[in-house]
């Protein structure tokens, strides 16, 4: 997912549910399950700002400090709530349990997909999504947190990569890498001739 493109979807989301959704998986690399799952309880704004991951796919729970974008959208969707209620909810009260209708319309309102509609032979006609998909959110966190120089071991913490090898999968190298590793090279190696020095003291003289 290219930078800003988070930014792009927030601003698309209609509901409060949905920007929450965002922010969580693109901050954090939360699964899906994980953020569907999360409960009141589970979020302490008072001491620290914390979340705490109860649900987790490899089964241990774990904790993040929330930014402050994190930490107000949290604070909206948990407003009248219980400590068991769900976080994630919609307009009507009811959990959010199927997302991938929202997501699909979501990400073709901002021009990060798109809905295809195919012609069988039977002249039977079905649609079918292509473009940005939820996971995508995982991968992008992890991506951005080693770029913005959190220690990979942290990062792994944080997204609840149990293995290096599975995290490793996540954090792609691509071609944007290899240019900024570049123009790293290239900086340092801007030494001035003036400034370089040969040691000639070991030199024969005729």
């Amino acid at each position: 997912m290219r930078k800003g493109n988070d930014k792009t979807l927030v601003a698309n989301a209609r509901d409060l549910w949905l920007r929450t959704f965002v922010a969580l998986g693109f901050n954090y690399g939360f699964r899906k399950s994980e953020m569907l799952n999360l409960r009141v309880r589970d979020v302490d704004l008072l001491e620290g700002d914390w979340l705490t991951i109860v649900d987790s796919k490899n089964g241990d729970s774990r904790k993040v400090n929330l930014t402050q974008e994190t930490k107000t959208l949290l604070a909206a969707c948990m407003c009248g709530k219980e400590k068991g209620d769900f976080i994630l909810t919609r307009k009507d009260g009811s959990r959010v349990a199927q997302p991938r209708k929202d997501w699909y319309s979501l990400c073709c309102r901002s021009g990060l997909g798109k809905k295809l509609t195919e012609e069988w032979p039977d002249g039977k006609t079905s649609s079918r999504y292509e473009g940005l998909q939820m996971h995508d959110l995982r991968r992008s966190a992890v991506r951005r947190l080693v770029r913005c120089g959190v220690p990979e071991k942290v990062c792994m913490a944080i997204s609840g990569h149990k293995t290096r090898s599975v995290f490793d999968r996540y954090n792609i190298t691509n071609e944007r890498d290899l240019e900024q590793a570049a123009r790293q090279i290239e900086l340092g190696r801007q030494v001035s001739v003036s400034e370089v020095k040969t040691d000639t003291t070991g030199f024969a003289h005729s």
